[in-house]
């Protein structure tokens, strides 16, 4: 009987219950491009709401406005992306080959150091940045580089394309050491000692034998970078909008909330297919990493290169430059955080009045400190609720598709679940965001509407990042031996019983980790959310978003350092717990 095998029931039932939260979303965001919407009634004469449209696709690909609609943003997010890779690609790699390469001092500390920025949620960097270097004609008040030195920044360097490419640099610096540095770590080194003793130049190892070798994760790397850099909202936003610099990602978020949603919902579709292809592309890539290896059995040490006068001065280079970029931002964001006028860094200028203070009717409409602040209470709670719902269901989703596609291996619905658990990966949060706004807006069905629900951030935060879990389910499942259940089965213990006393205990590790890192990342998390929530459903980082846009900046940097702490107080429970570390084989 096909039904008596628990894998079976678990199978079909979650392939119904993810094809209504993944299909479906993409099929009613690809309707929505064809639909007249309510907000869009004055511009489309005589149609109603619901009549089929080609609007949208005509006013976004060739409308006399389709250049400031989509093909200048467009061009912007290409050119962000590809900048923000060759950044990490070169920082990253090079960092990688001095830590594994060579005898650079203090290794540990600058491998700590380099994921650091990852840790953090990316628009910490783009806060910092515009508190450092902002001017007066924009800002509205000048930043500590300007109070410290009395340069006051160009427009250019403070805001818009040139700090938007350098943050998201920085952030991605340690996805590029941690990917290639591993493969440089892992590689066979044989090839490389073999040329060393017949002398041959380093320049020319390096160029022949070492880059043909990391190609595959370079190449990787420069994919979900540009990837990652495509759909990055924050700090774009935090950055770009003060000069009107518009990004695909800010250009959905204007027009889903502004009179056009149905140019936002195209948007969204054309960055899922572009989002999609790129990883696909990737993955095609990883699969052909086999043909790079040339050398097989245990790899010898090679003997690192000698930096001889320069090993202390370039590490001390490294560490200051890290500390710069990793210590230097939680520093700006608490001095900031006690300016009564922005810009004005006297001592008598400092208050705790943007902590504790009851508020001031001249100051941000007598907005209290944040933390006599209900509304920031109640969006600390709905970050720490929803989060760790979002852990639950996720990771226990996740247990159950890596067991549904052990157990079925090499059947069609198995590999269909498995690709339908990961396709959320590939999606951009924002355009994700699109397709639930469009799926539960209106009432479908049974099911009534949920937008304004937190329901609908706990449900698109489960999906989203259900491929953390379920990678970590199938993983521990396949390194599990069939003849322990087996044993169980013959003894007549039952399904939840083998789970829970056999299968779950023996892999306990990695089964945590699908539940932290989704807790971890939902913490963080501002564009999957800010599409979605209203004022009873605000989390901190969307709290933070409105603090920021309202130009409360102080607030706004209040609650900066109050997310940092909670992000890395909940990834020090993590290492703590698991003993999972990103920079671990590493930095030595």
């Amino acid at each position: 009987m096909y039904f008596s095998k628990p894998q079976n029931v678990i199978m079909i039932v979650l392939l119904v219950i993810l094809t209504y939260l993944v299909v479906l979303p993409l099929v009613s965001i690809v309707l929505d491009t064809f639909k007249v919407h309510s907000s869009e009634l004055m511009r489309i004469r005589g149609a109603n709401v619901g009549d089929f449209t080609l609007y949208h696709w005509k006013g976004v690909f060739t409308g006399r406005f389709s250049s400031y609609i989509f093909y200048k943003p467009l061009w912007n997010t290409l050119l962000v992306a590809t900048v923000t890779s060759i950044i990490a690609l070169s920082i990253g790699g090079f960092l990688a080959w001095l830590v594994t390469r060579t005898n650079l001092k203090y290794k540990k500390s600058i491998s700590t150091l380099i994921v650091f920025p990852y840790i953090m949620p990316s628009w910490t960097l783009a806060m910092a940045w515009l508190d450092f270097f902002k001017n007066e004609r924009i800002g509205g008040a000048q930043g500590l580089f300007t109070a410290l030195t009395g340069i006051v920044t160009p427009d250019w360097f403070a805001y818009g394309f040139f700090p938007i490419v350098m943050v998201l640099g920085l952030h991605y610096i340690p996805f590029a050491y941690i990917l290639i540095g591993g493969t440089l770590r892992n590689m066979d080194a044989n090839l490389e000692e073999a040329a060393v003793i017949l002398k041959t130049p380093r320049l020319r190892i390096i160029r022949k034998i070492t880059i043909p070798i990391v190609m595959p994760a370079m190449l990787s790397t420069l994919l979900l970078v540009f990837s990652s850099g495509m759909s990055a909202f924050a700090v774009p936003a935090f950055l770009g909008s003060p000069v009107r610099y518009q990004v695909l990602t800010t250009q959905l978020f204007r027009t889903l909330n502004g009179v056009n949603p149905g140019y936002g919902y195209l948007i969204g579709l054309f960055m899922i297919g572009v989002g999609t292809l790129v990883l696909t592309i990737n993955q095609i890539l990883l699969g052909k990493r086999k043909s790079f290896t040339t050398v097989t059995g245990k790899s010898s040490n090679i003997s690192l290169i000698n930096l001889k006068k320069a090993r202390f001065s370039i590490s001390i280079v490294i560490l200051v430059a890290l500390l710069l970029v990793t210590v230097i931002p939680l520093g700006v964001f608490a001095i900031q955080s006690f300016l009564v006028e922005p810009g004005n860094y006297h001592l008598s200028n400092f208050s705790n009045i943007f902590w504790v203070g009851k508020g001031s009717p001249d100051i941000a409409n007598g907005e209290p400190g944040i933390l006599r602040n209900k509304y920031i209470y109640m969006a600390l709670w709905n970050s720490f609720a929803l989060s760790l719902l979002v852990a639950l269901i996720a990771g226990s989703v996740g247990i159950l598709v890596g067991y549904a596609v052990v157990k079925t291996r090499g059947k069609p619905l198995s590999s269909l679940l498995d690709k339908l658990a990961f396709f959320p990966y590939l999606i951009p949060s924002m355009a994700f965001s699109a397709t639930y706004l469009s799926l539960f807006a209106v009432r479908r069905g049974i099911i009534p509407p949920l937008y304004g629900t937190f329901l609908i951030l706990v449900l698109i935060g489960s999906v989203k990042y259900l491929p953390f879990a379920s990678r970590a389910g199938i993983t521990s499942l396949l390194q599990i031996g069939k003849e322990i259940e087996e044993a169980a089965i013959i003894f007549g213990v039952p399904w939840w019983k083998r789970m829970f006393s056999i299968i779950i205990p023996i892999q306990k590790p990695s089964f945590l980790s699908g539940f932290l890192l989704p807790f971890i990342s939902s913490m963080r998390e501002l564009s999957l959310y800010i599409l979605l929530v209203t004022p009873s459903t605000q989390v901190l980082t969307t709290m933070l978003f409105k603090y920021n846009q309202k130009g409360w900046t102080q607030y706004a940097n209040a609650i900066v350092l109050l997310i940092v702490v909670v992000v890395l107080l909940s990834n020090f429970i993590i290492n703590k717990v698991t003993g999972a570390s990103v920079d671990k084989g590493i930095g030595g």
